[in-house]
């Protein structure tokens, strides 16, 4: 056998998969939208414990027809830039 029989690969190099440029790309993306996934979750949490509580003291007494709500106009409004406080974290 010739020299030029064992030393010449035909420029063929193997790789594995995970070096692939592409396959790198897609990980990337997926670990990219794996964190916004976490990020909207944690948003969505915080809603949600902040909503759950006005809404169990809004139904606490249904057999009573009125609530009385001191300082409403305030109270609402804290409540609101609370909420948007969480909506608009980033």
């Amino acid at each position: 056998m010739s020299t030029f029989d064992t030393d010449f690969a035909f420029g063929i190099e193997y790789v594995d998969e995970n070096e692939l440029e592409s396959v790198q790309y897609q990980a990337l993306v997926v670990d990219q939208t794996e964190k916004t996934l976490e990020d909207v979750q944690a948003k969505l949490d915080r809603l949600y414990s902040a909503i759950q509580p006005l809404l169990n003291n809004l139904k606490a007494n249904p057999e009573k027809e009125y609530i009385k709500w001191p300082d409403r106009s305030a109270k609402v409004e804290e409540f609101s830039d609370h909420i948007d406080s969480i909506y608009n974290a980033t």
